[in-house]
């Protein structure tokens, strides 16, 4: 597969010290991307970031559930929340951008689950679905069609920000080798890793390694 310069670009999302795995909500091996993202950022000409950006009370935290504990499902306003531990407080060094990634060609950043009460997985849209994070109109006012996606976690926040990237009409690929999941238990003996890609791969979007791509 070959970039584009003028309309493909890297998206990082949530590659920050709070889901490595010395992090408050850890990723298996989520430090094992860093080199590989670098890597990929010498052949991108564009890319953007995300971040986690909460408030230290944010309502997707258990702690802030009496009785709740981490990983349990609960209904919100806008339909099912996972618990999570604490993580990507604002302003706290875990929720900054990895110190080893290379920013040199990361033009933007775009930070997401600010609002106390409605957590935000998607570069896109807030857990609603319907609240816009802006980089929608970033990106086309920018002339890119095509996203590829890098990052943490597969299953969540990777995961949804491509999904919501074929929905409003971008091309989307998953760079798997650049990516780690959290992999919760889910129906059959399944993870949520396993149901991402199904669903995803059924709307659409391509999954691949980093050494497939070969820039023009």
């Amino acid at each position: 597969m070959r970039i584009d310069a003028r309309t493909d670009i890297l998206g990082l999302i949530d590659v920050q010290p709070t889901f490595m795995p010395v992090g408050e909500l850890p990723v298996a091996d989520g430090d094992v991307i860093v080199p590989v993202i670098n890597r990929l950022l010498k052949r991108f000409q564009h890319a953007f970031a995300t971040q986690d950006w909460h408030p230290a009370d944010h309502a997707s935290f258990a702690s802030v559930h009496a009785g709740r504990q981490p990983y349990e499902t609960i209904e919100m306003t806008y339909g099912a929340q996972v618990l999570w531990p604490d993580h990507g407080i604002a302003g706290s060094p875990a929720a900054a951008i990895h110190p080893d990634i290379d920013q040199t060609r990361v033009e933007v950043i775009i930070r997401k689950g600010f609002r106390r009460t409605l957590d935000s997985y998607s570069a896109f849209f807030e857990n609603d679905r319907t609240t816009p994070t802006g980089l929608e109109g970033w990106l086309r006012q920018r002339g890119f069609t095509r996203i590829f996606f890098c990052g943490l976690a597969t299953d969540f926040c990777v995961a949804w920000s491509a999904e919501d990237a074929v929905r409003i009409g971008f091309g989307a690929v998953v760079i798997e080798d650049a990516c780690r999941g959290i992999g919760l238990p889910s129906r059959d003996g399944r993870t949520t890793i396993d149901e991402a890609r199904e669903r995803l791969t059924a709307q659409g979007v391509r999954f691949i390694e980093s050494a497939e791509l070969n820039p023009i």
